[in-house]
């Protein structure tokens, strides 16, 4: 364990200390990501924190094939197995860099996943056989065994760029998700007195030290992003982890230490479970959002806030608690699955565990199944608001408008016909005529009726308008006059 430890303490440092480095490149470059509609930050942030990443990556890796512990299941992968690491996480954070400085469409994206799950076959991880749920493996024919390797690392890649939407949260999970099958594959690797599942061990602890060193500068307030190239990289070696465990491992060994007390639950489901358990939160993340955009007729890339981070917020939870309780989430599955080649207790205590922290978590997540909260609500006295105060007017008699009703109100709006105008409404309104309690101007009645006003009475006499009048045609505008006759300012001098 100390030379899994060892690989994942480096990774984390060099991501660390390069992830400030890769802040000014960003700067520098100008890859920065403005706020949008359906962020959660207010002002541009730097991107390209998967750079920093991959840098961890590559040390970590080098290192993993300088220990005598680990070289041997390099060896036995073959010459390409780290080559073809090394190479697809290259092609991603090219592609990367490129999408968070310049912005690719997603079929160029779609195309470099491909390319980079393609190499990843080349160098010769893939898919040889899945479990079946009666014990036996069901082995996978050569083009149907790349198909379902390249689909596996696509969707991967696409789950983890879906819930990059808040800080510190792809990371952390994915996070929680390598250190699960970190344990798991050692687990298999004290059990079965086999080194042949020390690579997927060495992905898992490389993966969770590439998170770990990059979270402290992406928790919230993030000071800069992962990006394409994070977000890709993540999910290519989250998919590794699976693949390189189930290619480098002989089904008939878990069958054969079935009756170990390790392994006494499902012993070949497990490589299914651990995979399913730990891309749970992602993947449903993601199939949320395919159902969700395909009956609203949009398409399947086309970003939305209606996530399952964005949920949380919409609850009520602030930043840090949605990203908290999203790794609770992660960490109670994922700790499940692997717990179930770990420890040893009867069955029925297990669920009774797991059962006792799922209904804890929940009314974690959603306050309203809080049942402290459900009381205070019952105790609290149900306050009821004031009725509203209409105050009476008189309304002087006027004749009825055309289009009214005999009362003056229009049917419809104050006035059901035949059974008179709604109290309250159309009754307190002044109805068309002279306003009650008005007086008519001083003077002698003019043609309307009130009077006239002469002139010494007009509160506001005719001025003289500042501009002169309109040019005749074929006349100078200008000439002979002046628009400002005077300084508009006693101050004024002029310039």
């Amino acid at each position: 364990m100390r030379e899994y430890a060892l690989v994942l303490l480096v990774t984390a440092a060099v991501t660390y200390v390069l992830t400030p480095l890769v802040r000014r490149v960003a700067i520098a470059t100008r890859a920065m990501h403005e706020p949008r509609a359906r962020d959660t930050h207010t002002r541009p942030t730097p991107l390209l924190g998967g750079l920093a990443m991959y840098g961890g990556l590559v040390a970590g890796l080098l290192l993993a094939s300088r220990l005598s512990f680990v070289q041997d299941p390099f060896r036995s992968a073959g010459s390409r197995s780290q080559a073809g690491l090394l190479l697809a996480g290259g092609l991603v954070v090219i592609v990367g860099f490129a999408d968070d400085r310049w912005g690719l469409s997603a079929i160029s994206r779609l195309a470099a996943q491909v390319a980079a799950a393609g190499i990843l076959v080349w160098s010769g991880q893939a898919l040889p056989w899945l479990p079946l749920p009666n014990g036996g493996v069901f082995s996978l024919e050569p083009d149907l065994s790349v198909t379902l390797t390249i689909l596996l690392v696509v969707v991967t890649m696409n789950a983890i760029n879906f819930i990059d939407g808040l800080d510190g949260l792809a990371a952390g999970i994915v996070a929680v998700a390598a250190l699960s099958f970190l344990a798991y594959s050692y687990t298999l690797i004290r059990t079965i007195h086999t080194t042949s599942q020390s690579l997927p061990a060495v992905a898992s602890a490389l993966l969770a030290g590439m998170c770990i060193g990059f979270l402290p500068h992406n928790f919230y307030p993030a000071r800069i992003f992962m990006g394409d190239i994070g977000a890709m990289l993540l999910g290519l070696l989250l998919a590794y982890g699976p693949i390189s465990s189930t290619d480098s491992l002989d089904p008939a060994l878990l069958t054969n230490y079935g009756q170990s007390p390790t392994l006494d639950r499902f012993p070949t489901i497990l490589p299914l479970l651990v995979p399913a358990a730990i891309f749970i939160i992602p993947y449903a993340d993601l199939m949320f959002a395919v159902i969700r955009r395909t009956r609203a007729g949009k398409p399947i890339m086309a970003a939305d806030r209606q996530h399952l981070h964005h949920r949380l917020l919409n609850i009520g939870h602030s930043y840090r608690q949605s990203v908290l309780i999203m790794y609770l989430w992660a960490a109670l599955f994922s700790v499940t699955v692997v717990s179930l080649s770990i420890v040893r207790s009867p069955s029925a205590v297990f669920f009774a565990a797991t059962l006792v922290a799922v209904l804890a978590l929940l009314p974690a997540t959603m306050p309203r199944l809080r049942p402290w909260r459900s009381a205070r609500n019952r105790a609290a006295p149900a306050v009821k608001p004031p009725a509203a105060r209409v105050p009476a007017a008189s309304v002087h008699a006027a004749p009825p408008l055309s289009g009214t009703t005999g009362n003056g109100a229009t049917p419809g709006y104050g006035a059901t016909p035949g059974h008179g105008a709604t109290p309250g409404y159309a009754e307190t309104l002044p109805r068309a005529g002279r306003l009650p309690g008005a007086e008519s101007f001083p003077g002698p009645p003019g043609p309307n009726g009130y009077g006239e006003i002469s002139p010494a009475q007009v509160p506001f006499p005719a001025q003289t308008p500042p501009f002169p009048a309109a040019a005749e045609p074929g006349e100078d505008p200008a000439e002979g006059r002046d628009p400002f006759p005077q300084a508009q300012r006693p101050d004024a001098r002029p310039r």
